[in-house]
């Protein structure tokens, strides 16, 4: 059975969710640097990180629309790929080669050695020599 191609996000819903990540990264901002001024030491450290996570978050909605406008191409079903199908091949015309130059190598594999167990012992035990 054949897969359906992926739809692409609708752009508008990306715009949407973009914008209102922003706007809550600014809101967020001021609500902090009004915070900090007013004395709350702690509220500095947002005061900077609030702008870093809009741009951050800038970066992404640009990268997702990019990337919804490259597509990747879908090749019909049972379509070939020459390239993979030459790579292969010649994979496995090396695979030929090395195992007509080692003969008999898979017979020379050394046995797996099994564990040997040693009884235990107690601390203290009398019968330890």
């Amino acid at each position: 059975m054949a897969e359906k191609p992926k739809k692409p996000f609708p752009r508008a819903r990306l715009h949407l969710l973009g914008l209102l990540a922003e706007l809550l990264c600014a809101s967020a901002f001021v609500i902090e640097l009004r915070r900090a001024i007013q004395g709350n030491s702690l509220s500095w450290a947002y005061v900077f990180e609030w702008p870093i996570l809009g741009a951050y978050g800038v970066y992404v909605w640009k990268k997702l629309l990019r990337d919804d406008t490259i597509s990747t191409p879908v090749r019909a079903p049972g379509a070939r790929d020459v390239a993979a199908d030459a790579a292969r091949a010649r994979y496995n015309d090396y695979l030929g080669r090395v195992h007509r130059a080692a003969p008999g190598a898979a017979d020379q594999r050394p046995e797996p050695r099994q564990p040997t167990r040693t009884p235990l012992t107690k601390a203290g035990d009398a019968s330890v020599e």
